[in-house]
């Protein structure tokens, strides 16, 4: 009975439209009601769930992404991949997978990619003579490689959700070959779809403004190399690379690039502050909510019924992704990661799978859904940006779906693809 009232709260208080954050904390006070246990526990469980150092890195990622948006640093960051791959068939497609792949390394964030890359290339692929469709869906898709591609505050919640334990530098190293690959496979789609319907080339601008763009987007991309490269290196912790990523974005846009004027400042300072707010949240409430899914035993329950269907370690992991895709459609990414890995890292681990590889599925698995209604908000911002019905959108991307699911079938059954680069880190 106490779970059913804490799933049913749950449900009821999403369908009436209340964020996910607060629907999981009412739930989870409910169920503590229900079963005359100390609110106070409840409380210091939403306060414990927040109070990990590790976390201390999600704000600074979160505010260096900002900081790029509004100073100009994804702006040369387009060019640069304009001049690389516009030339080809259906060049600006190519040019907005390429540029997801540089922009999401550096922000980890799959929905301020559709905001500052698809606000700035959908209305031109539109002008240019691309369908409206076929833009957003090349901008929503590739998106997801900023929570792939390190650094991504994502990982961070996975490595907090899983106990610790886990070396965020590897979970990082894991992300960057299934991140190219999905890039890569969304790239022959688009291309594909391109010359099918014949969308228009651009020219070869030349080596020379090849290299001119390149070196004007050399500093962006240093923040990348900045964050990554001092977290492999152990010159700093995950947290103290966030931070100094975050001021030598600011360095960048105010002095070198001269980009960010006081509005845009405050404007990143105050994303910031709302989108760390909410995670916060977000953490503390799914804290609770899981602690009682641990009273109740679910993981266990759940492993049992898991387990019991059969013991193919290739039926489990089938199984496994269908449920994380199948989740990643109806909840939001971080609370998923939050709640689902404390229940499905241990039936993988069991099944031989390790920790590093079952976090780069999972990442994949949810990134999957947030291009997918009736919660995917990847799609929703996109649609907006684009200026398209989600259900145009969903009629034709389907293609680019197929792609993401290549990728996260070879990611599942070829573990050197996410585990190369991290054993090669832990060898040196």
């Amino acid at each position: 009975m106490g779970l059913a009232i804490l799933l049913g709260v749950f449900a009821l208080v999403m369908l009436m439209g209340v964020p996910v954050a607060f629907a999981l904390g009412i739930a989870a006070i409910s169920a503590f009601m229900f079963e005359g246990l100390p609110l106070m526990v409840g409380y210091q469980r939403i306060v414990a769930g927040m109070s990990t150092f590790a976390l201390l890195a999600v704000p600074f990622f979160i505010f260096a992404g900002e900081l790029m948006l509004h100073g100009g640093i994804a702006a040369r960051l387009i060019r640069f991949a304009s001049a690389s791959v516009g030339w080809m068939r259906g060049g600006l497609a190519q040019v907005n997978i390429f540029s997801s792949m540089l922009f999401g390394g550096i922000s980890g964030s799959a929905v301020a990619d559709i905001s500052a890359l698809g606000s700035l290339l959908i209305p031109v692929m539109k002008e240019k003579g691309y369908d409206d469709d076929f833009a957003v869906n090349v901008t929503v898709t590739s998106s997801i490689a900023g929570i792939v591609i390190p650094p991504s505050h994502n990982m961070i919640l996975y490595v907090v959700a899983a106990g610790g334990g886990i070396s965020i530098s590897s979970l990082f190293m894991a992300g960057v070959i299934p991140g190219m690959l999905m890039c890569l496979l969304l790239a022959v789609v688009a291309r594909w779809i391109s010359i099918k319907k014949k969308f228009p080339t651009e020219p070869f601008v030349g080596l020379k403004i090849l290299a001119l763009t390149f070196l004007a987007s050399v500093p962006g991309l240093i923040t990348a190399v900045i964050v990554v490269g001092g977290t492999l290196s152990g010159i700093f912790t995950v947290t103290e690379s966030g931070a100094i990523g975050a001021i030598y974005a600011m360095l960048v846009a105010f002095f070198v690039y001269r980009s960010m004027n006081k509005k845009a400042f405050l404007t990143a300072v105050s994303s910031s502050i709302k989108t760390t707010g909410m995670v916060m949240i977000l953490i503390g409430c799914a804290s609770a909510f899981g602690y009682m899914l641990a009273f109740y035993q679910v993981p266990a329950v759940l492993s049992n019924a898991i387990t019991s269907i059969s013991d193919n370690p290739i039926i489990i992991l089938i199984m496994l992704n269908l449920l994380l895709l199948t989740l990643g459609m109806i909840m939001d990414m971080a609370a998923l990661i939050l709640i689902c890995t404390p229940i499905f890292l241990p039936i993988a681990v069991g099944f031989g799978m390790d920790p590093v590889h079952f976090g780069i599925m999972m990442m994949m698995n949810l990134g999957l859904g947030l291009c997918t209604p009736p919660v995917g908000s990847c799609l929703f911002v996109g649609c907006v940006v684009g200026g398209v019905t989600i259900q145009k959108a969903v009629k034709t991307i389907w293609p680019f779906y197929l792609a993401m699911l290549a990728a996260l079938v070879l990611v599942t059954f070829i573990p050197a693809i996410s585990m190369t680069l991290p054993n090669w880190l832990a060898s040196q």
